[in-house]
């Protein structure tokens, strides 16, 4: 697409382009395209299929559909992320709060693999969401304490892998304990990565991968944040109670871990519908952390630079980027990370002519919305302000979701089936380079 063409792109234009790099990334982590080439040859005994996490019931179809071999198995998914499976059971409970359904899940899950032999093998799907899927507390905790903590950490700020440290130390079942009660059946893991950097052990917290963090490291992530916790969770992390398996614990059986979906396979997706289009791209990192605000601060930076100096790249061109932001709830209102960076974006931008964006989570729920994310206009401001809309007060409430619903920006993809984190994408023209 030539410079000029892009200059008389229109907006539905420019956010049906924006929409196909989202698909696309999203298309890239689709079980049924990325699973199948990793299942494993039938083993001698049995095959056991567990899993959680919001893409689990999906990968879990995909194994029934390419596996012609004997299975059984129980996967854990979010309510409304089931589909239908005829050899494994899919069960549905909360996220991102635990709830007793998620509880009664995980105690089967350990059951359904106790007494496994060595002829025996286990196949673990997991996912993001993972986490909060499999909640069975520790020895001496009940599930009330787990939401509770869980529900400061999302509000604290904290990061993912801070937060799945937490997770680890209290739990029955996470942090290579789900690995141990497979012994001595070999266990293979099938992953689709939602956290930056795509370590195993904080994707779903790691529930059959060796735990490197110790209880030390979850305390002083809750005195970091000041998290008050009720007298048993301090007992479990200060007595070592709540120690995981580490690597190379004898209790962990033979373990092979393959991702086979992460933040940078969609990426990559998403700069080829670019290309196609005729668009420079670059990708400017697949695992970006921080306060969303600061994040779309720092964008509205890079974008600004590229439309008025043609630096790193000239224009027309898109920048793309992943990762998991974090928002540190202060207000009272509907947010997520993915509007409030485009919000913080959006003041940055101050509406520059030219520039449209795109912020969403690939699993189709920013924060506890049944909302993706949003889209951004040049001209997102001045039809806020028209309704009197006042973004920086949306800003500081945390009510982005409000903010662009009511522009009728919001992205609505229902569930994607899959999860590689957050995805970005701002579209640059080259009508800015003159503002």
């Amino acid at each position: 697409m030539t410079t000029d063409a892009m200059q008389g792109m229109t907006s539905g234009a420019a956010r049906d382009l924006l929409r196909r790099m989202f698909d696309a990334a999203v298309a890239a982590a689709q079980p049924a395209l990325c699973l199948p080439p990793h299942l494993p040859p039938p083993p001698r005994g049995r095959l056991i299929v567990i899993g959680a996490g919001k893409a689990s019931a999906a990968m879990a179809r995909a194994v029934e559909s390419h596996y012609p071999h004997p299975l059984t198995g129980l996967v854990v998914t979010r309510y409304g992320y089931a589909v239908p499976c005829q050899r494994i059971e899919i069960v549905e409970a909360a996220h991102p709060v635990p709830d007793a359904a998620g509880h009664a899940a995980a105690r089967r899950m350990l059951e359904l693999v106790s007494g496994l032999s060595a002829d025996d093998r286990v196949l673990c799907l997991i996912s993001g969401g993972a986490s909060s899927l499999l909640p069975l507390p520790a020895a001496g905790l009940a599930l009330a304490d787990k939401q509770a903590i869980n529900r400061a950490l999302l509000k604290s700020g904290a990061t993912i892998a801070e937060m799945n440290c937490v997770r680890r130390h209290l739990s029955a079942i996470k942090g290579g304990r789900l690995a141990a009660a497979c012994a001595p059946a070999r266990v293979l893991n099938l992953i689709i990565s939602d956290v930056p950097g795509d370590d195993p052990i904080n994707i779903g917290s790691g529930p059959t991968v060796a735990d490197p963090t110790r209880c030390r490291d979850a305390l002083e992530i809750l005195r970091r944040y000041a998290i008050e916790v009720p007298p048993p969770v301090l007992d479990l992390l200060q007595s070592g109670a709540g120690e995981s398996p580490k690597p190379g614990d004898a209790r962990l059986p033979e373990i092979e871990t393959r991702l086979i979906a992460t933040p940078q396979m969609a990426l990559e997706a998403a700069a080829e519908v670019a290309r196609r289009a005729g668009l420079a791209s670059c990708i400017l990192g697949d695992s970006i952390e921080g306060e969303a605000r600061e994040v779309g601060t720092v964008m509205a930076g890079i974008a600004l630079q590229v439309a008025r100096h043609g630096q790193p790249l000239r224009p027309p061109c898109v920048l793309l980027s992943g990762g998991e932001t974090t928002v540190t709830v202060r207000g009272t209102g509907r947010g997520g990370r993915n509007v409030e960076f485009l919000l913080s974006l959006a003041l940055g931008l101050r509406g520059a002519a030219g520039i449209h964006a795109i912020a969403g989570d690939t699993d189709g729920v920013d924060g506890i919305e049944e909302i993706a994310g949003a889209w951004l206009a040049p001209d997102s401001l001045a039809r806020a302000w028209a309704l009197g809309l006042r973004p920086a007060d949306s800003l500081a409430n945390n009510d982005g979701h409000s903010f662009f619903g009511a522009l009728g920006d919001a992205l609505v993809t229902g569930p994607t089936l899959t999860n590689v984190n957050d995805f970005r994408a701002i579209l640059i023209s080259g009508e800015a380079a003159a503002v």
